[in-house]
């Protein structure tokens, strides 16, 4: 039997963080501080734009630095701001494309919810992976590393 050509995944990741609600939700909301933590890595940044507001959309394209398995390829993200409820929730959609290749189309939604300890955190991903069925393993442990660089970014 053939792969299937799409693939429907799911998956929530919670992660706490000590900093109140509003320091989090700002992580996500400025441009130059999403830049930092989200955007900047191991690939060379071709575009970065944000414009956050209910139907603004956000774009972020990058092409991976030689000794990456896929050195040269091209990302592309592309989303829209669905809902925004300040430091409480925001909803987008997303699609992804690997050399102009349509690869991913999720809904992302992060809820911060204030805890006695700071901010939880609930990230919820619900993806159509595109003849791409290692598709979901990959996108929760990228989404990981990204949390992991936030949680850096945050307490500095």
């Amino acid at each position: 039997m053939a792969e299937p050509t799409v693939v429907h995944s799911t998956f929530v990741i919670d992660r706490n963080y000590p900093q109140p609600p509003d320091r989090v939700f700002a992580a996500f909301a400025q441009p130059s501080r999403k830049r930092r933590w989200y955007a900047e890595g191991d690939h060379e940044i071709q575009e970065f734009e944000m414009e956050f507001r209910v139907g603004g959309s956000e774009r972020f394209r990058y092409r991976f630095k030689e000794g990456h398995p896929i050195a040269g390829s091209e990302i592309a993200n592309e989303s829209t701001y669905q809902d925004i409820t300040p430091e409480n929730r925001i909803v987008t959609t997303t699609r992804m494309s690997l050399n102009g290749k349509p690869i991913l189309v999720a809904v992302l939604t992060l809820e911060f919810v204030r805890s006695a300890s700071g901010t939880d955190l609930v990230f919820t991903n619900q993806g159509t992976y595109i003849e791409w069925p290692g598709g979901p393993a990959m996108i929760e442990q990228g989404w990981r590393g990204l949390f992991d660089r936030l949680e850096k970014h945050l307490a500095s």
